[in-house]
C-alpha cells in the first residue's frame, strides 16, 4: 500500500468514546494504527468518567493520559508542548455528542476522524462544516465502507465511462439483529440507537442508511434532485424506524433506491449495490468484498477480484490493497484505508501543501452534511406519507 510518511514519526491520536461496552472502539483502535503510521496516546473512552479510566488499560493508555471526560482531555492535551500533544482526535461515540466534541477538537487545532452519522441535526452538521473550513483542519468521516479496494475500483471505472451513462442504482443494507425489543434489555447498542435524543430522527436509516446512501453517491458520482421515503415501525411500541424504503430522482434523470432493514431473520451486514449504466452495469456485496461483477448484454459475467497487480486494476485500487491477490482482505482494512487516506493529508498539511477538503478519497465534513440533509429529508417525506422532497445539497459531492 501507497503511503505518506515523510514527517519521520507516528501521528499521535486520542479516542473519545470506545470505552467497556462499545464494540467500535477497538475497531478504530486497529484500523487507525494497522499500517504504523499512528500511536494511541490519550482517550475519554467513556462519558462515565471511572469507566473512562478503567477502559484506559485495555488500551495500554498511560493513566497520566486517560482522561475522565472530553473537556479535560481538550484542556490538557493542548497544554503539552508541540512535539508531544496529539494530532487529531478519533470520535467513536453516540450520535448527540458528535458536534460538541468535533467543534472542541477543531477549535483547538485537533485534526479530526468522526463516525457517522456526523451530528444529530442538519443545523449542526451545517455549522460544524463551517468551522472545518474556516480553521483548515482535516476532518474525515469514517464511512469506511468506501475504504473496500473493489469499491474504489468501481467508483473509478464509473469515472472512465466504463459502464457508460449511469441510469439506476439500487442500494441495500438488510441485517437481522433488531427484529426483537433488545432495547428493553441491557443492550446498550440497542438502547442508545432507540433513543431519539441520541441517535436523532431515524434509527435503521440514520445507523445503516446513511451508509447505503453515501456508498451510492461514492460511486456514481450522481446528484440526487428529490427524494420520496417511506419509514416503518414494525416492532411495536419501539421509538425509531426499523426498515425503510427511499426513491431518489437523480439530476441526470436517472432512478436510485435505498432499502435498508435490522428486523429481517438471519441477516447480518449485507450491504450491497447494484448500478445500470448504458454499456454494462456493476453490482458489489460488502460481505464478499473482494469481488466486483461486470455484466454487458452478449458478453460473460465477468469477475474483477482484488489484485493489485492485475492489468484491469485500478491505480487508486491498487494503491488500496495491501496482500497479493487470493489473501482476502476485509473490513478493518477497508477502515484502516480511510484513515490512511486521512493520514496523508495531515502530512500534506503539516508540510505547507495545498490541500482539498471538497474532493477527496476519503468520505469528509461535506458528504457528514448531506448525510444529514437526507436523513433529513426521508424523515419529513416519510412524515408526509412519501411526498417527494428536494434533495440536492450546496455541498454535495461533484
Amino acid at each position: 500500500m501507497t503511503l505518506n510518511n515523510s514527517l519521520n514519526r507516528k501521528l499521535r491520536m486520542a479516542m473519545v468514546g470506545g470505552g467497556r461496552g462499545s464494540f467500535i472502539g477497538s475497531v478504530h483502535a486497529i484500523a487507525a494504527q494497522l499500517d504504523h503510521r499512528a500511536e494511541f496516546v490519550a482517550g475519554a473512552l467513556s462519558s462515565n468518567p471511572e469507566r473512562a479510566k478503567e477502559s484506559a488499560s485495555d488500551y495500554g493508555l498511560n493513566p497520566d493520559r486517560a482522561y475522565g471526560s472530553f473537556d479535560e482531555l481538550i484542556e490538557k492535551e493542548k497544554a503539552l508542548p508541540e512535539d508531544q500533544r496529539i494530532d487529531f482526535v478519533i470520535i467513536c461515540t453516540p450520535n448527540d455528542s458528535h458536534y460538541h466534541i468535533a467543534k472542541a477538537a477543531v477549535e483547538s487545532g485537533f485534526h479530526v476522524f468522526c463516525d457517522k452519522p456526523m451530528t444529530l441535526t442538519l443545523e449542526e452538521a451545517e455549522g460544524l462544516a463551517d468551522i472545518v473550513s474556516d480553521k483548515d483542519q482535516i476532518f474525515a468521516l469514517t464511512h469506511n465502507y468506501t475504504g473496500y479496494p473493489m469499491v474504489r475500483q468501481a467508483r473509478e471505472m464509473v469515472m472512465a465511462g466504463e459502464l457508460g451513462e449511469v441510469q439506476a442504482f439500487r442500494s441495500t443494507y438488510i441485517q437481522g439483529w433488531w427484529r426483537t425489543r433488545l432495547e428493553l434489555e441491557d443492550h446498550k447498542q440497542a438502547k442508545w440507537r432507540n433513543d431519539p435524543s441520541k441517535a436523532g430522527a431515524a434509527g435503521t436509516f440514520g445507523d445503516i442508511g446513511t451508509h447505503a446512501y453515501n456508498i451510492a453517491r461514492y460511486i456514481t458520482g450522481l446528484i440526487p434532485k428529490e427524494i420520496s421515503c417511506q419509514l416503518k415501525t414494525f416492532e411495536e411500541g419501539r421509538a425509531l424506524d426499523d426498515y425503510g424504503h427511499a426513491i431518489v430522482n437523480l439530476e441526470n434523470g436517472g432512478l436510485g433506491t435505498i432499502t435498508c432493514s435490522q428486523i429481517s431473520h438471519g441477516r447480518e451486514n449485507d450491504l450491497s449495490i447494484q448500478i445500470d449504466g448504458t454499456l454494462g452495469a456493476l453490482e458489489w456485496r460488502q460481505e464478499d468484498p473482494n469481488e466486483l461483477i461486470f455484466r454487458k448484454n452478449g458478453h460473460p459475467k465477468a469477475i474483477y477480484t482484488r489484485d493489485p497487480n492485475a492489468p484491469f486494476t485500478k491505480p487508486i485500487s491498487a494503491a488500496s490493497c495491501r496482500l497479493p491477490w487470493g489473501h482476502p482482505e476485509g473490513f478493518l482494512e477497508a477502515f484502516a484505508n480511510i484513515y490512511c487516506s486521512g493520514y496523508d493529508a495531515i502530512v500534506d498539511q503539516a508540510e505547507g501543501k495545498k490541500v482539498d477538503h471538497v474532493n477527496t478519497i476519503y468520505p469528509n465534513v461535506n458528504d457528514g452534511v448531506e448525510g444529514m440533509y437526507f436523513l433529513q429529508q426521508c424523515v419529513e417525506s416519510s412524515s408526509q406519507n412519501g411526498t417527494w422532497l428536494p434533495m440536492k445539497h450546496e455541498r454535495a459531492r461533484r
